[in-house]
Order: C-alpha cells, then sequence, then structure tokens
C-alpha cells in the first residue's frame, strides 16, 4: 500500500496536518540553493548527514538523518550503484531518467516536490537524492532506526494463544496484522496527526464488514483532530468520544489477535507509530470482562471467569462504601460477633469509618503509584514495605482496624481482576465511601442507579456501550454473560453494528 495514501475523494473526510505553511514552497533546481535552504533551517543540528558525489560528472548529494537509515542497506542499494554508474553524454535528466527506471531495486521510492515532503520523508528514515538541474527529489525507503523486539504484552497476558504483542513501530505492527488476517478486505488507510510531529497513524477495518456510517464517522471526528505532537493514542481518544462518563466507549489492546478478532466484527482500529497500544472503536462495556483465553478454554470455565469478572468489578467499587454504610448507619445488618469486632475496632481508633476508608486508600493509591512509577527492584520493595510494615504498624498503633485492612485488602485484590476498569472503578471506590458514610445504604443505592444510567447513555459512535444487555439482545448473550460453544458461535457471524439500539446498518445482514 502507498506510504501516504490517503481516502478516496468520493468518500475522504479526514485532512492530514499541513505543517508549518513556509514549508509548503516548491523545491529549487539549483543543488546550492537547495543545500543552502536546508543547512539553515537545521541550524547546528547534528543528525543531519549530507554527502556530495559526483555521479557522471553531474554534482548530485544524498541526505539523510543519522540514526534512521540503515547504512548496510544504503550501501548496496543506492552508493554502490550511484558511484559505479557509467553514461555517454551524461545530462541530469538522463541520470534522474535512470534513477526512476527502478534500476536502483529500492524497495520504497517516491518522488518529492516540496521542502514539507522533503523534511517528512527524511525524518521518517528516508534517504533523499537531489541532482543539480532538476528540480525536486527522490526519496528512497531504506529505514534502518531501533526498535524493540516482538514480546509478549504484560498488561495482557494469557495462558494459551499467541504471545506476541505490538511494539512502538508501526510497520511491523501492520505485518503481524496482514499474517493473520489473510484477505484483501483488509484495509490499512494511512493517516498522520499532528502538526508538528506528524505522526503517522493508519486505520485497520475490513471492507464490506465495517459499517460505512461508523467508518465515516470515525473519520469526521479524526478530522477534527487539532494537536500539535501526538505521541500516543490517548491524545486522540477525547476526540472519539461525546459527552462525560466515568466509562470509555474507545478501548485499546496490545494483541494483534486481539484487535484481528474485533475488526472481524465490524470494529475500527487506529495504530499509532511510537506506541504498541491500538484503539478499537467501538468497545462495548461487556468487554471488559472478556479475555482471548475465553475462546480457548471449555465454555463452562470460560462462563465461570466471565462471572467471577463482574462480581470483582462489584466488590472493588462498592464494598468499601457498602462497609462503611452498615457501619455508620445500619450496624443492625451485621451478626452480632462481627458487630462486636467493629465496635471494638472503633473503640480503639481516632477516626470514624468513613474518614479512615478514605485515609486508608488514599495511602494504598500513594504506594500504588510508587510502586509503578518506580524500578521494578525497587518497586517489589515498596509493595513489601507498604503492605507489611506500615499496615502492620498502622494496626498495632491504633490508627486504623483490622476490619478496615482486610477491607482494603479484598478490594485492592479484587481491582485488578479487570485492570482495564481500573480508573473508573478508582474515582467510584471514593464517591460510594463518601455516599456510604453521609447517607447510608440509600445514598449507596442511588449512587449506584447514577453509574448505571450514566453507562446507559454511552453512545459516542452510534452504538450503546452497554449492548447487548441494554437494549437487550437474547441472541447475542450468547457471548457476553455466558459463552457457548465455538459450534453455536460459529453458525452466524456478528456484526457490532447490527446490535439492538445501533443507528448504523450494517453492509449486510447478520
Amino acid at each position: 500500500m502507498d506510504f501516504f495514501k490517503r481516502p478516496l475523494a468520493s468518500v475522504r473526510t479526514y485532512e492530514p496536518p499541513h505543517g508549518d505553511s513556509s514549508l509548503q514552497v516548491p523545491l529549487e533546481a539549483s543543488l546550492a540553493d537547495r543545500l543552502g535552504h536546508i543547512r539553515d533551517r537545521f541550524d547546528k543540528s547534528m543528525d543531519l548527514v549530507i554527502h556530495e558525489i559526483s555521479v557522471c560528472g553531474i554534482s548530485c548529494a544524498v541526505l539523510m538523518c543519522e540514526g534512521l537509515v540503515s547504512t548496510g542497506t544504503f550501501s548496496e542499494i543506492l552508493a554502490r550503484p550511484l558511484t559505479a554508474l557509467t553514461m555517454e553524454s551524461p545530462t541530469p535528466e538522463k541520470i534522474h531518467e535512470w534513477v526512476l527506471s527502478d534500476s536502483l531495486m529500492a524497495p520504497d521510492q517516491k518522488e518529492i516536490k516540496t521542502y514539507f515532503e522533503l523534511y517528512r520523508f527524511m525524518m521518517s528514515g528516508f534517504v533523499i537524492l537531489f541532482i543539480d538541474g532538476v528540480p525536486g527529489g527522490d526519496a528512497f525507503g531504506l529505514q534502518g532506526f531501533p526498535g524493540r523486539s516482538v514480546g509478549e504484552p504484560e498488561g495482557e497476558t494469557n495462558m494459551r494463544g499467541s504471545r506476541e504483542g505490538f511494539n512502538e513501530l508501526l510497520r511491523p505492527n501492520l505485518a503481524m496484522i496482514r499474517r493473520r488476517f489473510k484477505t484483501p478486505d483488509l484495509i490499512f488507510e494511512m493517516i498522520t496527526f499532528g502538526e508538528k510531529s506528524l505522526t503517522d497513524g493508519a486505520l485497520v477495518y475490513c471492507r464490506g464488514t465495517v459499517s460505512p456510517a461508523l467508518l465515516a464517522r470515525i473519520r469526521r471526528r479524526l478530522s477534527k483532530v487539532k494537536l500539535d505532537v501526538a505521541l500516543e493514542t490517548g491524545y486522540l481518544s477525547p476526540f472519539l468520544e461525546k459527552g462525560f462518563s466515568l466509562f470509555s466507549s474507545i478501548g485499546y489492546t496490545e494483541r494483534p489477535d486481539t484487535l484481528c478478532a474485533k475488526v472481524a466484527e465490524g470494529r475500527v482500529a487506529l495504530l499509532l507509530d511510537g506506541t504498541p497500544f491500538a484503539l478499537i472503536m467501538p468497545y462495548l462495556f461487556n468487554e471488559h470482562f472478556q479475555s482471548g483465553d475465553d475462546y480457548s478454554h471449555r465454555p463452562y470455565f470460560a462462563t465461570f471467569i466471565r462471572w467471577m469478572k463482574m462480581l470483582a468489578f462489584g466488590f472493588s467499587a462498592l464494598l468499601p462504601g457498602i462497609y462503611v454504610a452498615i457501619g455508620t448507619f445500619h450496624p443492625e445488618l451485621l451478626p452480632d460477633i462481627l458487630l462486636s469486632k467493629l465496635i471494638e475496632s472503633d473503640q480503639s481508633t481516632p477516626f470514624s469509618l468513613m474518614p479512615e476508608a478514605l485515609l486508608v486508600f488514599f495511602l494504598y493509591e500513594i504506594m500504588r503509584e510508587a510502586g509503578l512509577r518506580m524500578p521494578k527492584p525497587v518497586s517489589h520493595a515498596v509493595s513489601i514495605v507498604g503492605a507489611l510494615v506500615i499496615g502492620d504498624a498502622a494496626v498495632t498503633a491504633g490508627i486504623i482496624g483490622a476490619p478496615m485492612v482486610l477491607v482494603v485488602a479484598l478490594t485492592a485484590i479484587s481491582s485488578f481482576v479487570v485492570p482495564t476498569l481500573y480508573e473508573p472503578v478508582t474515582i467510584l471506590r471514593f464517591a460510594f465511601i463518601l455516599l456510604g458514610g453521609l447517607t447510608g445504604l440509600y445514598g449507596v443505592l442511588l449512587g449506584l442507579c447514577a453509574v448505571l444510567i450514566n453507562l446507559l447513555a454511552v453512545d459516542s459512535l452510534g452504538i450503546p456501550a452497554a449492548a447487548p444487555c441494554a437494549p437487550f439482545s437474547l441472541y447475542v448473550l450468547r457471548d457476553t454473560l455466558f459463552r457457548w460453544s465455538w459450534r453455536t458461535l460459529a453458525r452466524k457471524d456478528l456484526r457490532v453494528a447490527g446490535l439492538n439500539g445501533s443507528d448504523m446498518a450494517p453492509k449486510r445482514g447478520r
């Protein structure tokens, strides 16, 4: 596929950033003028490499950015053929025709006409060839910059299936997807973000499966992205969503097999150069409780795991608030033995349940953030100190009660069962603690209703995030609350645009 291919004019709604308007200037025919302009623009930047050479007596120049080009490939494909070229009655036009005749066998070769194209290609690992007397130049894709090798993603480990995960380089990521999805209907649509960074990205979708309305809506929203620098796909998520909600309708993954499975259901993925996290649009709420292992395990065990994740999500968000609410306003709901323990703990600590819970969970978040940001060897020590030393010392000193430590431990463990929901769970946890401590179980129940209403209102791309539970679809529940066998799942394919409540008509029915 062409390196900077854009959508066809009939459907194009995305326009890439044009960068600095002063660079939209045609390249001169004079080699000295071009090199002088480039040297002035780069000033004293040490990574600019300019080799002035003579080809058959004609002055030429080779330009590149140090560290972005494979020196071995450059020497074999470009340097040796140019220096060994012999030609009768050479002229700049003849040399240029020879370069364009595919004699150099470069894997990716393009003509450039402006300084904007020159800088963009050169800073993407291309080698630029200038010929004195010929306006413009030729770019050769000889990239050789280092990158992280393909490995298993740490955040999405599976017991079975592929061990490959995306890395920070866009092209190898696209190759991993293509290797798993061997159909010409799989489209990689190249786009660019950032007025200054000019970061390459790719929309990935399956033609004939994706809803044209969904694809057009995503393109239209991406056209409104106005950023100087786009370094991560998280920069783009706010432009793809509408309204406020704790829950996002945009998911992410580091696994190429997961991305292929979502694309096969009619979704659109977005990959960005420089990050291993690919966006998936749209992303349903129930998919937070699914994993790749679900489709390798036996159906009954996969169903059990999904229900366990849902319960863990409920524990991590509601358990502290319910504990504070019952201990403060509804102690009669507790068994006598547990109530006596709670009263004994409350009398030995200086704080009531709500301040105590807020304090403990705030300290827990501090320790978690410290362990996450520090080097791994030190982070383990921080975790041990936080869990054993600080926790035990706080209970012994009577600052917090032992029941609260147990609640914190259960909540912390439950929150890691569904890591993609950790951000909203953390905010909900503090909110429910405040509601439980101020209004009791009634406030917790009203808060839960508000959260459900907010979740049901998430519909940023025309497909309800709570589908297929709301609006309800009995057929699609075969792979939601339950996971049926592949004999059942393979009978009919599922298109996300065909879910109940969707305002997009799929190109062909389920």
